[in-house]
């Protein structure tokens, strides 16, 4: 009976001290993931004083879908912002030179550097795309500068030079050259950083873009009714949309011709990339927000203020004058190209300049992309022009801020 209660207070003083050995361990692997999350979080604080708390945003889209209008949003939030507008202009422009052709794969890593190196202020790499080549960083060639308030003001609008032309020059003073210098050094000064594309087909391209500890990346995927998109780029690109134009006229539209299947693609490029930012995957939690064209038409002050609130960017008096102006335009002043809307009235107004055969197309291939996005289908010529009938289902897409 001895040996047996000696035995059992042996296997008791061995529990106590596999006890305690285990709260041993385990407090040295609290302390220790302790020490980790602390090194981590002074690491994320050094990063943050590095960037200065800058932030980078990326608004993509494809064309005619309302992103140079929506690009004011950012353009017009005053001296904290650096904004530029299509650089990955010149890019494709090249690429497409050299090759015939754009090749998705290469093409998808020249933007995704060049984007990366811009959000850094360093223009060497876009340089290298400028036809022709800027001569000691000036250039006369720059796309669409007079649309980047920050390449238009001092010190980067640089004293006129005579005799010297410069076709996207700026409208609102008269500056030299553009001296990418000059504005790389402005760029810097400023407190964030945001750029304009509608060259970006994928959205998990830019993923390591979005993964560099060293920017602060939010992306805006703004998106517009395919039917619309199709109405307005036949009217902006007619010489491209000439098949299209004829089809509108002469009868049905072959649905094995490369153009339908051009615009199946790009629907399904844009849905794919809308679906993963949905999906919230972890390097994009909290990076990503969708706007449709058609919200921001309608409640431009509210949907500005949410895209302000989603990047952490102060929503500044300036941004809220501009929009107050530019969505109550005059018929006059809402040109093709204009960035000056009346919004309400822009939402739904190629109902009336599109067949509805034409419509029907895009039902049919962009269908998927278009229940995604809320947008309602229509059975006739007479549903397609009633309007009392909307076409545009009130969705909320949830993003984490």
């Amino acid at each position: 009976m001895r040996f047996k209660y000696t035995i059992s207070l042996v296997f008791i003083v061995a529990l106590v001290i596999i006890e305690k050995e285990n709260n041993i361990i385990s407090s040295e692997l609290d302390s220790a993931f302790k020490h980790l999350k602390r090194r981590l979080e002074n690491y994320t604080k050094q990063l943050d004083n590095a960037q200065g708390g800058k932030k980078h945003i990326l608004l993509m889209a494809t064309t005619r879908t309302g992103s140079s209008f929506v690009g004011e949003f950012f353009n017009q939030q005053g001296g904290n912002m650096f904004y530029l507008f299509e650089p990955l202009w010149h890019v494709e422009k090249m690429l497409t030179l050299e090759t015939g052709g754009t090749n998705a794969s290469a093409s998808a890593k020249a933007y995704r550097d060049v984007l990366q190196q811009l959000f850094f202020c360093d223009f060497t790499l876009l340089e290298s795309f400028l036809e022709p080549l800027p001569n000691d960083h000036i250039t006369t060639t720059l796309f669409r500068r007079e649309s980047s308030n920050s390449l238009c003001e001092k010190p980067v609008c640089s004293p006129f030079v005579k005799k010297v032309f410069e076709r996207f020059h700026c409208k609102t003073r008269r500056c030299g050259p553009l001296n990418l210098t000059l504005a790389s050094e402005s760029c810097h000064q400023k407190d964030h950083r945001a750029i304009k594309t509608v060259r970006v087909r994928q959205l998990e391209t830019l993923r390591p873009l979005v993964e560099n500890p060293s920017l602060d990346v939010k992306l805006i995927q703004l998106v517009r009714d395919p039917r619309a998109v199709l109405a307005s780029r036949m009217v902006a690109f007619s010489a491209k949309y000439k098949n299209w134009k004829k089809w509108a006229v002469d009868g049905e539209v072959p649905v094995d011709d490369e153009e339908v299947k051009k615009l199946k693609g790009n629907c399904d490029n844009i849905k794919a990339s809308a679906e993963l930012g949905l999906k919230q995957p972890d390097w994009l939690q909290r990076r990503y927000m969708l706007v449709r064209y058609e919200d921001i038409a309608r409640y431009p002050m509210q949907k500005a203020a949410e895209m302000y609130g989603f990047t952490g960017i102060p929503f500044t008096p300036q941004v809220k004058k501009w929009i107050l102006k530019n969505t109550q335009a005059s018929k006059e002043a809402s040109g093709v190209y204009s960035t000056q809307k009346n919004s309400s009235e822009q939402v739904e107004k190629w109902r009336f300049s599109i067949p509805f055969k034409l419509a029907k197309v895009v039902q049919r291939v962009c269908g998927s992309t278009m229940k995604l996005f809320g947008y309602r289908f229509v059975n006739n010529e007479a549903m397609l022009t009633d309007k009392s009938i909307s076409l545009i289902e009130e969705k909320n897409f949830n993003y984490k801020k």
